[in-house]
This record gives structure tokens, sequence and C-alpha cells, in this order.
């Protein structure tokens, strides 16, 4: 059976946002993108006193794209320009699309506030294709017990976010056919995973160390795959937990400016035009 061989091992690049530890998984020095993923922040982990500033990520706009936000500690909320709210907290999975434009703000509750906690979250930038950039957007914010578990192998567990896997299908609905899943080895477990040759594969270590291909990745290291074989093998050298996912490439031109990414610069002029003119539904108060 051929494996997938790996290309590169990169580390993410320290970043912080304020008070607020955050590592850049993507892009980075040596990966600008691995098509369609853009984007990856690794927030925390960190613990938070009582009386806290919390997140820092108030009002603020997107354009031509889908955000996924995984809360592995802490809790998170959520409110945008269309009327969606909700409280996000441990184990659960926000997915906005973002499409023709979105205002959103991505705050801590004042519960978080008042009393502190433990907070580590992942953000997740997947592309869209030119055909879906200006669809009407779209949230869904799941619990962790809506997000279904499957036990592949002895010693794996698949938290299943999108895509199938393993006969399992995760409960939130791609735009574009994009495999999530958060994956917890055991020391020595293996995880071999299925997908088409073509196909790119997003692979963060959260934290532990994982081996393919005769390389090994440690804490916030995203590995980087060749493309042309069938299957991909992943072993744990320590316990340890992965965000892994699996998209086909879009092939199209990227071109992007802060939180809008479209195909040309001049869809980026008109989306700066359309958010000043307030056309991003009804932008939230700041």
């Amino acid at each position: 059976m051929t494996y997938r061989s790996v290309k590169a091992v990169h580390r993410a690049q320290r970043d912080d946002i304020g008070s607020l530890r955050t590592r850049r998984a993507l892009p980075g020095p040596g990966l600008r993108q691995l098509d369609p993923f853009l984007f990856l922040n690794h927030h925390g982990p960190q613990h938070y006193p009582p009386a806290n500033e919390g997140l820092p990520f108030g009002p603020h706009p997107h354009r031509g794209f889908e955000t996924v936000t995984f809360i592995l500690s802490g809790m998170l909320a959520h409110r945008d320009s269309a009327g969606h709210e909700s409280v996000i907290g441990q184990g659960g999975v926000q997915w906005m699309t973002a499409g023709a434009g979105l205002v959103h703000a991505e705050l801590s509750p004042a519960a978080f506030i008042e009393q502190g906690g433990d907070l580590e979250i992942l953000q997740l930038w997947v592309n869209l294709p030119a055909r879906l950039k200006r669809v009407a957007p779209r949230y869904v914010g799941l619990q962790g017990d809506a997000i279904p578990t499957v036990r592949p192998a002895q010693g794996v567990a698949i938290e299943a976010v999108s895509g199938d896997w393993f006969g399992q299908t995760g409960p939130f609905s791609s735009s574009t056919d994009v495999r999530l899943g958060l994956v917890r080895f055991d020391a020595g477990a293996t995880l071999d995973v299925t997908l088409p040759p073509d196909y790119t594969v997003l692979c963060h270590v959260i934290d532990g160390v994982i081996e393919a291909d005769g390389s090994r990745a440690g804490p916030a290291d995203m590995i980087e795959f060749h493309f042309g074989a069938p299957r991909l093998r992943l072993r744990a050298a320590e316990r340890a937990r992965v965000l892994l996912g699996t998209a086909q490439p879009l092939g199209e031109p990227v071109v992007s400016y802060g939180p809008f990414v479209m195909n040309t610069r001049e869809e980026i002029e008109e989306a700066l035009a359309d958010y000043r003119a307030g056309r991003f539904d009804t932008p939230l108060p700041g």
C-alpha cells in the first residue's frame, strides 16, 4: 500500500494578539497556503485570571471564505450581522460561511470574563471557489456533545466535524466537500486514512508528537504532504491531538486583503466599498 510522503514539517510562528498567546500555523515563511486551507491560528493554551479582558475579536467583516473555529477549552460567544448568536463551550465547533459578506464578533462571554479559566482555540479559514464567494452567509454552532466520535483503530478517537470518517458523517455541511476531524491518539497508536490522490491534507499537531513517513512533528507543527498516494498514515510517538482535514484543491487565484479573500484585486476593492457602504447586512455596533 502506498502512503503519502512528507514534503516538509513547518513550525508555527509566534504572533500574539495583545495578551492572547497565538501561534500562526498557516500561512508561514515556508507555506503560503494548503489550497483550499488559507489560514490557521492556534490560540493558547493559557489561563485567564478572574476579571480578565477576554478575547479581542470585536466586530469585523469577512467575505469570500468560511471560518471553522474549534473550542478546545474555555468558551466563545459569537454574534453576527445576519442575526446569529451563540455561546459555545469546550469541545464545540463554530462554522461560519461569510460568503457575500458578514460582520461578526467572537468574544469571551461575561461568565468567562468574570471567573476566568483555561482557553485554547483553533481558527481555520477555508477558501470558497469563485462560484460560491457570494453565497448567502450562514452560521452553525454546535456544542461538543453534538459532534460524534468514531474509533477506527486501537487508541485512536476522531471527533467527526465534517465529511465521512469511517462511516460516521460529521454534523457540519461543508460548501466544498471539506472533511475535518479532531483526532486523539494514545501513545503508539496508528491511524490510516483513505483519500483521493489529488486531495490536499491539512495536518496540524495540537499537542504531543506525531510521526509520518519518517518525520516527526510536535506541538503547533504543520505537516505538509506530497500529493499522489491514496492513503495517509500517522503514528503517535506519545499521546497526541491533531487537527486533520482533507479537501480538493480549488486551483484558483487567491487575492486577499485583511478579512477579504477573493480572486481579483477588483473584487477586493468592491468588497471594501460594499463594507464601507454598510452592505454587509447590518453591521454590529462597535
